[in-house]
């Protein structure tokens, strides 16, 4: 196993022990990609039109099975690989180093690596920017298959990921 490899998956480990985000450089000179959502009507129009997504997680994952659960219930079909090592694909894909979480999917040419909210992907797919996918690095509680039982929430940025790898925060979550 590499060193990148390893820290990959400590850092994801870390992230599942704390339930909190990974730890990552602040983004000073980030601008915010313009946050005009598609309105309602268009996302019900395109929930016909959504592409079919394939999910890569750990077999032994709760968590993973909430959010495919919360895809499916947003309109999307949802093919689910259970994995025993994520490292490859996520290598594969493009997802930068400290940005991880426990899954990785895969969507009409992006990547959406963790607990990324539905109605982010819907957005990403409906505006197409020239970009490689969506982070949310870590496990934030309340994010969709994170949900806590006494309703706690913590505040998250969905991150865009860019052609070169850097990312730009893509929606506010609080």
């Amino acid at each position: 196993m590499s060193i990148r490899n390893l820290l990959m998956t400590l850092g994801v480990l870390a992230g599942a022990t704390t339930m909190m985000a990974c730890a990552r450089s602040p983004e000073a000179t980030s601008p915010m990609v313009e946050s005009a959502s598609p309105s309602t009507q268009a996302i019900a129009e395109k929930a016909q039109a959504w592409p079919a997504m394939i999910v890569h997680k750990s077999p032994r994952c709760g968590c993973c099975e909430l959010w495919v659960t919360h895809l499916r219930d947003a309109g999307f079909a949802v093919e689910v690989r259970n994995e025993d090592n994520l490292n490859p694909i996520k290598e594969h894909v493009g997802v930068p180093y400290g940005k991880g979480s426990c899954h990785t999917a895969e969507v009409a040419g992006y990547f959406v690596e963790g607990h990324v909210p539905a109605q982010d992907i819907q957005r990403l797919l409906t505006q197409r920017p020239d970009a490689k996918g969506l982070v949310l690095p870590g496990m934030p509680a309340g994010s969709p298959g994170m949900e806590m039982p006494d309703g706690t929430q913590q505040a998250y940025t969905v991150e865009l990921v860019q052609r070169d790898g850097t990312t730009v925060p893509f929606a506010q979550h609080l």
